[in-house]
């Protein structure tokens, strides 16, 4: 393998954050993650409640396109996309 190889066993542990406004959506491992029939990564899918405190469970989740990942650092998965880009769907 190249160094530029990363695990799905290891990235379920990188921090998601969103560099357009700073937010943080808790680890990979605990969001989905959608691939497509020849391999390649399409969406993170993050539970909207994965990453603020609430007292009821919200069944809403947020796809992002992979094409918005900007890197992938050693501990981190650096994202950019707006808000109001966000297609949120009830599950």
């Amino acid at each position: 393998m190249s160094d530029n190889t990363k695990l799905y066993s290891e990235m379920e542990r990188f921090e998601l954050i969103n560099i357009n406004d700073g937010d943080k959506y808790n680890y990979l491992g605990n969001n989905d993650v959608i691939i497509d029939q020849e391999g390649q990564l399409k969406y993170i899918l993050l539970n909207e409640s994965s990453h603020k405190f609430t007292l009821f469970k919200n069944n809403e989740i947020i796809e992002i396109p992979w094409e918005c990942v900007k890197r992938i650092g050693s501990k981190t998965i650096i994202i950019d996309i707006d808000s109001d880009e966000f297609k949120r769907s009830k599950v």
